[in-house]
């Protein structure tokens, strides 16, 4: 099972619905609310951010944010309102406009992460053909 939940405020400024697509620019498939003041989705897929990911050449460093921000079988990270309203990831926090948590629940989270954002340094292989460590 694989639950992904993002939240960001909107702004008395702000257009709700400039702040759904940005959402909907990383997460096309998520079921949206509008919640008072912020904007919270629900969704059972990473396959766009996975994609942004990969595109943006951020890999190590996204996987990185998944692996600091895991609490048992989840993981929360921030990413910047204005860079998804670009389509764009950043990990940055504490944007005036507030920022976009998502928070990543699986029954394998090791799984997800590595499916979002896999390793790209590889293990060092010794001249005999097996890996250090072994």
């Amino acid at each position: 099972m694989l639950r992904v939940r993002v939240e960001t405020p909107c702004r008395t400024t702000e257009d709700p619905a400039k702040v759904r697509a940005a959402l909907l620019r990383l997460f096309p498939d998520l079921v949206l609310e509008h919640e008072d003041d912020r904007i919270v989705g629900t969704s059972a897929s990473l396959e766009k951010l996975r994609e942004l990911i990969r595109n943006q050449r951020i890999r190590d460093t996204a996987r990185g944010q998944l692996l600091a921000g895991r609490q048992g079988d989840r993981t929360r990270v921030l990413l910047s309102k204005q860079a998804a309203a670009m389509g764009v990831v950043n990990f940055a926090a504490g944007s005036p406009l507030g920022d976009v948590a998502v928070e990543i629940e699986s029954d394998d989270l090791t799984a997800a992460i590595d499916y979002v954002a896999e390793s790209t340094v590889e293990r060092a292989v010794r001249p005999s053909g097996r890996s250090e460590g072994t």
